[in-house]
């Protein structure tokens, strides 16, 4: 079975009390030996989650339980969710990212208690640095790409910037370059007036090289691989015009290698709900026939990679040598140009 996301209230309600657990029948020892044994996942003190449903789950869909047990259990008008925790309630992704705790900031002198998996950060934040999701305090979008990027891997923060900018600017398949060259100006604003900061050149780099075009971590994920391997010129969602009137959009156009490349996710056809009633055999067909098309009236080489292919930058040469692509370098810096 493929993993799956889950959203914020959904979290919220899977989210169990000791009280509720021992409403219906069970006693601690019961509760503890279910924890022992993975039929409970302890989230928070007093707080569980079904094992079965935890192991079903995301990493970024996990985080989200967490952040709702923490939550359910410390004052919401003063505790703000920050970093990767901010990012689970903004349902951004942690490409290759596990928080390893609860991130949380609180004004300078509040006291909150002291338990495993919560991080506290004492820090005041400014009205326009808050958000409010699904009865959460986050981080603004804005400052929470901005604390990603300085503290994240490059690959995992320009996933989730990709991310960002795809919220704001994409409305029915339309990128609103306007929007999204907005938002950049704004988190290079932040950069410039962080000087000095930890990981300032990271987001800097990062805010630079986000493209919300992007429509999956794995497309932003390979393109950060594509310039490590020495490519520059990149364009997303190349159009090409298809059979039946309407154009089919491939993930990556490579100018330097006259080449495109598509990201292929596993749940495009084990993932029920990505298939939208089709069998598995009906979507590979169709990819077939929409590959070929591609390739006979493009002309250019075609390539598609998947998770394994991008972990780093010489597998994904390996890769795409396999399809005839040559990278312009043997390795590069992974710092964008």
């Amino acid at each position: 079975m493929p993993r799956r996301h889950i959203g914020l209230d959904e979290a919220a309600s899977c989210v169990l009390t000791h009280q509720q657990l021992r409403a219906e029948g069970r006693t601690a020892r019961q509760i503890g030996a279910a924890v022992a044994g993975g039929r409970l996942r302890r989230l928070q003190r007093n707080r569980y989650v079904d094992g079965a449903l935890w192991a079903d789950l995301w990493p970024e869909s996990r985080h989200r339980l967490e952040v709702s047990a923490a939550f359910a259990e410390m004052d919401r008008a003063v505790a703000v969710a920050v970093r990767d925790s901010a990012a689970a309630v903004w349902a951004l992704p942690l490409y290759r990212h596990v928080p390893d705790a609860v991130h949380v900031a609180l004004p300078p002198g509040a006291r909150a208690p002291s338990r495993p998996g919560l991080a506290r950060h004492a820090e005041e934040l400014s009205d326009d640095d808050i958000a409010v999701i699904g009865g959460v305090r986050c981080t603004s979008l804005e400052r929470t790409v901005f604390d990603l990027a300085r503290t994240l891997s490059f690959a995992a923060a320009v996933s989730a910037a990709d991310a960002a900018l795809r919220r704001v600017a994409m409305t029915d398949r339309r990128y609103d370059t306007e929007r999204a060259e907005a938002m950049r100006a704004r988190l290079a604003e932040r950069a410039a007036g962080a000087k000095g900061a930890r990981g300032i050149r990271q987001a800097r780099e990062v805010i630079a090289f986000a493209d919300g075009r992007a429509e999956l971590p794995g497309e932003s994920v390979t393109r950060v691989r594509l310039h490590e391997l020495g490519f520059r010129c990149f364009e997303l969602q190349v159009p090409v015009p298809g059979p039946a009137g309407h154009d089919y959009e491939v993930d990556i156009g490579i100018a330097e290698a006259r080449a495109l490349l598509e990201f292929d996710g596993e749940g495009k056809y084990r993932d029920a709900a990505l298939r939208h009633g089709k069998t598995i055999e009906d979507v590979i067909l169709a990819e077939k026939r929409r590959e070929d098309w591609i390739r006979g009236t493009r002309q250019e080489r075609f390539g598609r990679v998947e998770d394994p292919h991008i972990a780093d930058a010489a597998t994904l040469a390996r890769r795409l040598a396999a399809f005839g692509i040559t990278p312009p370098i043997a390795s590069s810096s992974r710092r964008p140009a």
